[in-house]
C-alpha cells in the first residue's frame, strides 16, 4: 500500500489550524491574567437564631489591617487561603470561605460564632460564650442575650452556661422572659425574670429543661390567675414540685 503524503500532509494541517483557531479563541474570550484586577468584593456573613457581632466593615478593616484586602489588588496575587486563614483567626469567625469569580471579583462567605449569653462574673470576667463553649470577647455588641453574673469561673461557663444558653435561645417563650441568671457559690443558679417580681431558684445546673418546662406550666396557669406579683421566690430545686415564697 502507498503512503500518501499529500494526503496526510492536508489533515495535519486542518488538525494544527483547528488546535491554532480554539486557541486564538480561547485567548480573545479570556483577559490577561497578569494585567487582571480585583473590581469588587462580595462578602456575605451567615447569621443563625441571633444576630452575630460581624458585618461587612468589621471583615474589610481586618483584611485591611492584615494588607491582604483584595480590591485593586492583581487578581493573580490574591491568595484566597491566606484570606481564609487570616479571617479564621478572628475569634467571632467559625468558618470561612474565600474564591475568585469572573469578572475580577472576589467572594468571601462567613460562618460566624453565635453567642448564647453573656457573662460578667465577680471576678471580673466579661466576655460571650457560644454554644460550643467557646469564649468570646466583650465588644461594643449589645442583645437581649441573657446577661450570667455571680461566681462564675471559665470552666463552668464552656460545661454549663453554654448549654443552658442554647436552650434560652432556641426557646422562644424563655428567650423572651429569662434576664438575668446569678451563680451562686455552690454551683446553683438564680434567675430573674423580665416579668414577675420575683426570684427564681433552680438549684444545681441539671435537668434544666425539665425545671423550665414546669414552671412554664405554672406560669401559664398558676401565676396567671394568682398574679405575678404574689410570690417573691420559686423554687424549682426538687423534682415534681415547685415551691413559692409569698410576699409579706
Amino acid at each position: 500500500m502507498t503512503f500518501n503524503w499529500k494526503k496526510s500532509f492536508i489533515i495535519l494541517a486542518d488538525i494544527a489550524l483547528a488546535v491554532y483557531l480554539l486557541l486564538a479563541i480561547t485567548a480573545f474570550n479570556q483577559p490577561d491574567d497578569q494585567k487582571a484586577v480585583c473590581t469588587q468584593v462580595d462578602i456575605a456573613v451567615e447569621d443563625g437564631v441571633v444576630e452575630g457581632f460581624l458585618g461587612d466593615m468589621e471583615i474589610k478593616n481586618q483584611l485591611q489591617q492584615a494588607k491582604i484586602y483584595p480590591q485593586g489588588q492583581p487578581m493573580k496575587q490574591i491568595e484566597v487561603r491566606k484570606i481564609e486563614e487570616t479571617l479564621k483567626q478572628n475569634p467571632f469567625v467559625e468558618n470561612a470561605e474565600c474564591y475568585k469569580t469572573q469578572g475580577g471579583h472576589i467572594q468571601i462567605r462567613l460562618t460566624q460564632r453565635l453567642p448564647v449569653a453573656r457573662v460578667k462574673a465577680e471576678n471580673g470576667d466579661d466576655y460571650y460564650i457560644d454554644s460550643q463553649g467557646v469564649i468570646m470577647p466583650n465588644t461594643k455588641y449589645t442583645s437581649d442575650l441573657v446577661v450570667v453574673t455571680g461566681v462564675v469561673n471559665r470552666k463552668y461557663a464552656q460545661k454549663v452556661l453554654s448549654r443552658i444558653g442554647t436552650f434560652i435561645v432556641h426557646h422562644p417563650f424563655w428567650h423572651s422572659q429569662i434576664e438575668q441568671l446569678n451563680v451562686l457559690a455552690d454551683g446553683s443558679i438564680e434567675m430573674v425574670p423580665r416579668i414577675g417580681d420575683h426570684i427564681i431558684y433552680l438549684g444545681q445546673p441539671s435537668n434544666i429543661q425539665q425545671k423550665l418546662d414546669r414552671l412554664e406550666k405554672f406560669y401559664r396557669y398558676g401565676l396567671s390567675e394568682a398574679g405575678w406579683n404574689k410570690y417573691s421566690y420559686i423554687s424549682l430545686e426538687f423534682s415534681n414540685q415547685i415551691i413559692c415564697k409569698k410576699k409579706r
